[in-house]
């Protein structure tokens, strides 16, 4: 099951930046698999 929310952009606030939650774990479950697949590739060479 996906949920359709609204896309908010990420708020800019004295020069920090704020993702919605969604966003910050759709950006980590991505940069889990990123990293898994560079181990996996690192070890075979």
């Amino acid at each position: 099951m996906t949920q359709i929310s609204k896309k908010t952009p990420p708020q800019i606030t004295k020069n920090r930046i704020y993702f919605s939650k969604e966003t910050e774990r759709r950006v980590f479950f991505y940069m889990t698999l990123i990293m898994l697949a560079a181990g996996i590739i690192s070890k075979l060479f």
